[in-house]
């Protein structure tokens, strides 16, 4: 079944003219145009900072419903019907899209979404070895004024940290947490002790925003010191809504249990001003109420994507957490927030979409009046883990750039 879509994309206009003025080979040339020259369909508007992005399928098997899975509705995959151009093969679905953004997409198939064919471009989320998750494939795309993605991956010519993955049980949790550890090329040195981040959602950072080639990456160009990284994992676990919602004992667990082992086991910094604790969306709000709670131990916050608008059960009005900060003394903190500009109705455990890129610029405000140093940035995408991996470069070179002789 298709949904009628008003055609906005100058080429399939001309298509649909061609097909009606009855020229024989229009589908044809259309598709080894598109075979040539991939997909989405990229038309840029006269004097815009916009751009039309069709996206398209090729019809070969009967299809009751094809659809688009993106986030650029600002719904984080949000499947939205694509419409059959008539007496063709085509279906498409076109979005007015900001010419620096960078985003994944899929192609569903009554029900089953795949990667586009058409497009080389290839996003693997990788599966989890303790949990099955993961293994699909999304398709990527970035408009001409995209971000570059210079430090995401390794490079040949520069030094690899080491990962090993440890398992910390924690007596506050109840559990048992995965928890991979980087420690960057020429560990452990000649005594020093090192800085280090803290992560929550340690699979995401360990095997899906390639954390470790970014710190690699940094400290090859000289942007930060070298660091430790400590990646709590919980991603994918049942207890993440509650263990990330500004609970009391995952604080415990972090400060009283993970510190110490990891003081044990590695050569760690007492300096919170060389430590930082970071998070994306639940985790993102996390960071920085751990930071609230113990300024003597995390001196930096990264919150990626933060839900700043949650609130405990029982609250009336969103943002408990700003509430916080607004409320307590000035802490020698410095914050590094993002926010994409698609991630105005994203998904909540608790079923109420949340704004994810208002909260994040009224958490930024709060901050700042406050008199916090606060780097700030929005990207073009959505809630997904296409853009994370270089705002998260961002934060670290930006927090830890002054101990290079960079500041905020």
């Amino acid at each position: 079944m298709s949904t009628y879509e008003t055609l906005t994309s100058p080429r399939l206009v001309s298509l649909r003219e061609d097909l009606a003025a009855g020229k024989s080979t229009a589908l044809d040339n259309f598709w080894q145009e598109i075979g040539a020259r991939g997909t989405p369909l990229v038309e840029p508007i006269s004097n815009s900072d916009q751009s039309l992005v069709t996206f398209l399928w090729q019809a070969k098997d009967e299809h009751d419903n094809v659809a688009v899975v993106s986030n650029l509705s600002g719904r984080d995959g949000a499947c939205e019907a694509m419409t059959l151009l008539p007496g063709s093969n085509v279906w498409y679905k076109t979005y007015k899209i900001f010419n620096h953004t960078r985003e994944s997409y899929q192609i569903s198939l009554d029900g089953n979404n795949i990667a586009d064919p058409h497009n080389p471009l290839k996003h693997l989320y990788p599966v989890d070895e303790d949990t099955g998750v993961g293994g699909w494939e999304s398709s990527v795309f970035a408009l001409p004024d995209a971000p570059t993605e210079k430090w995401n991956n390794p490079l040949p010519d520069v030094p690899a940290g080491q990962v090993t993955k440890y398992r910390l049980h924690s007596t506050f949790l109840d559990g048992e947490y995965p928890i991979w550890v980087y420690t960057p090329p020429g560990y452990p040195g000649d005594g020093e002790s090192y800085g280090f981040l803290v992560t929550t959602d340690g699979e995401l950072y360990a095997q899906v925003l390639h954390t470790p080639a970014i710190l690699d990456n940094l400290l090859a160009a000289g942007e930060i010191p070298p660091m430790l990284a400590f990646m709590v994992g919980g991603a994918y676990s049942k207890t993440r809504p509650r263990n990330l919602g500004c609970y009391p004992p995952f604080v415990i667990f972090l400060v009283q249990e993970l510190i110490p082992w990891a003081g044990q086991n590695f050569k760690l910094t007492h300096d919170p001003e060389k430590t930082a604790i970071v998070g994306l969306s639940r985790g993102g709000l996390m960071a920085p109420y751990i930071a609230l709670c113990h300024p003597e131990v995390f001196g930096n916050v990264i919150a990626q994507s933060g839900y700043f608008d949650w609130k405990p059960e029982g609250e009336i009005e969103p943002g408990w957490l700003p509430r916080q900060y607004a409320e307590s003394p000035r802490l020698p903190l410095k914050f590094h927030l993002d926010a994409g500009l698609y991630e105005t109705e994203v998904s909540t455990i608790e079923g109420t979409p949340t704004d994810i890129l208002a909260s994040t610029r009224r958490m930024r405000d709060l901050l700042q009046t406050k008199g916090y140093p606060v780097h700030y940035s929005e990207f073009s995408g959505g809630h997904g883990p296409i853009n994370w991996p270089r705002t998260l470069a961002d934060g670290l070179k930006v927090l830890f750039g002054s101990l290079t002789g960079r500041k905020l």
